[in-house]
């Protein structure tokens, strides 16, 4: 199997894995400098650096890299540890460097007016791939939106029923009304993507999160929505607010040590219960 075809596979079909590549060999190893070994998120493998003890570890390092999505060097001295005997003639040492494999992270865009434009150009800059939906051909069209992947202009129900969003994924609902709003969360919170957000104030979401207790919906399906959407930078217009959505995006896709402010509405209530 190639190992570079396989990564090109995976990225288009959404999903993760880490890279181990030999890249420093001083001595004699069970291997050769530049040996490659691709884990996918599933724990299967492709490729090789040369089995044992030293590729075990490996293995479970690269599944840690594909969690916290961060690059680790790993350093083995086959000489002292006999932990690492092949039982072949090798007293070198190796580094191993093993490198995350991520999908591009697509964002879905429901609604196509003035925000919609600002946030397609702004997450197209920070390396998303745009797909926009609306049910307005003159709002969701190429003239518009020219380098987004993909155009719906049709009823939302009948789009994402072709829509396949994947745990890479990132959604922001700016539709037109609150129905529609409505319409689409309903169906964001039973995908599996990494990031939901929708604009509206505090007091929109507490009454859409209290109707849906009403329809019987789990609240804790609404935990990991991002309403108002946007890191609080002050920003008013179209093009300011886009920049705060695309920040927030950013600091989910690069998993930030710095705690966003999420779901203000539950922290005042402190987390009761929807609708309480």
């Amino acid at each position: 199997m190639d190992i570079y075809q396989e990564i090109v596979r995976l990225r288009q079909e959404g999903r993760k894995a880490a890279l181990a590549t030999i890249i420093n060999v001083r001595g004699s190893i069970p291997s050769f400098e530049t040996a490659k070994m691709l884990v996918r998120d599933d724990g299967t493998i492709a490729g090789t650096i040369g089995g044992g003890c030293v590729e075990a570890e490996v293995w479970q390092a690269a599944k840690e890299v594909i969690r916290t999505e961060k690059p680790q060097t790993m350093t083995f001295n086959l000489n002292n540890d006999p932990k690492y005997d092949t039982g072949l003639v090798c007293g070198g040492t190796l580094e191993v460097f093993i490198e995350p494999v991520l999908p591009v992270s697509q964002l879905y865009i429901f609604g196509a007016g003035h925000v919609s434009v600002n946030l397609y150009k702004v997450a197209r800059l920070a390396g998303f791939d745009v797909s926009v939906i609306d049910d307005r051909d003159t709002y969701a069209n190429r003239e518009r939106f020219p380098e987004a992947k993909d155009v719906y202009a049709d009823e939302y129900e009948r789009v994402m029923a072709q829509l396949a969003p994947t745990e890479s994924s990132f959604m922001v609902i700016v539709t037109r009304g609150h129905a529609d709003d409505m319409r689409v969360l309903r169906w964001a919170i039973e995908t599996p993507c990494r990031y939901i957000g929708m604009i509206g104030s505090e007091r929109k979401f507490i009454k859409i999160a209290q109707e849906f207790a009403k329809e019987g919906i789990d609240p804790k399906k609404l935990e990991r929505v991002y309403s108002p959407v946007g890191l609080d930078i002050g920003a008013i217009t179209p093009e300011e607010i886009a920049v705060a959505v695309v920040a927030e995006m950013i600091a989910v896709r690069r998993n930030s040590a710095t705690p966003l402010p999420h779901l203000a509405w539950t922290k005042k209530k402190q987390n009761k219960p929807v609708g309480s």
